[in-house]
């Protein structure tokens, strides 16, 4: 996988972050280019979901900036950088347990929803338009683009964790996002489900066209799927370039104490 023409869709410029006397994150510079994939990696604690939480505005970093296609985001709050079109999913599934797959993907598509707020409420004119519009295009592109229409009426809290991950990424999929933050979305899968999952993430970037920045554990799959990789080590970025560069740096063959792939 590879960008589409150097642009850059995200910039994160000398950002850090400190929790009381912690520093999570310490002057990180990263450039994302549309339609890359671009893994983060590193040990546990190493900083990365601190970073996404960074970008999709659930944390406020102290020092350095957020520019999304040029535009600096800091003070922007996480529901409209949703609207944007950065998506997220997390790495501990965010579901709302007792409604459908297909209530909580159609979730998704609330922030591009027109405010149209008596004709939503009452489900006529513009607003029952826009709601029947939007259930047919998440029926149709979401939930068959993931394969999920066969269990579009189940609860999600009665499906398997692979599943609901995939809700969480459809959910996601459904804002149409041109920028996709994805933490760690094949943790606790089966090898089946991770198949299944990183064939998704490629039908995204390539169907689509959509920007991936992934937080994943495993190494192989990283360096299958990711055309660049940036490696966290407590707080500080300790390499970024192709999976080959990276994981022949001394530090990040110190910080995962020898790496296979």
């Amino acid at each position: 996988m590879a960008g589409v023409n150097g642009e850059p869709i995200l910039e994160i410029k000398d950002l850090s972050l400190t929790f009381g006397g912690v520093q999570a994150l310490n002057e990180i510079n990263l450039t994302i280019e549309k339609g890359d994939v671009f893994g983060i990696i590193g040990p546990n604690g190493a900083g990365k979901t601190s970073l996404l939480n960074c970008i999709s505005g659930v944390y406020h970093p102290q020092e350095g900036n957020v520019l999304y296609k040029g535009q600096m985001i800091n003070h922007i709050v996480p529901h409209k950088r949703a609207a944007m079109g950065i998506g997220r999913t997390f790495q501990h599934v965010e579901l709302f347990r007792g409604m459908t797959v297909l209530e909580n993907i159609k979730l998704g598509r609330h922030q591009r929803m027109p405010e149209a707020f008596f004709s939503s409420l009452f489900r006529v004119g513009k607003g029952l338009k826009m709601e029947m519009k939007c259930r047919v295009e998440i029926e149709e592109m979401v939930m068959d683009f993931l394969d999920l229409s066969a269990v579009r009426w189940k609860p999600v809290g009665l499906l398997p964790q692979g599943l609901q991950k995939r809700v969480d990424l459809g959910r996601a999929l459904a804002l149409e996002p041109q920028l996709l933050l994805l933490d760690e979305p094949m943790a606790g899968m089966s090898v089946e489900e991770k198949e299944d999952m990183a064939s998704f993430m490629i039908d995204v970037h390539r169907d689509l066209g959509i920007t991936v920045v992934w937080i994943e554990h495993d190494l192989k799959t990283v360096r299958d799927l990711s055309n660049k990789v940036c490696v966290l080590n407590f707080g500080v970025k300790i390499a970024e370039g192709d999976f080959r560069e990276i994981r022949e740096d001394p530090q990040v063959k110190e910080a995962y104490l020898g790496m296979e792939g």
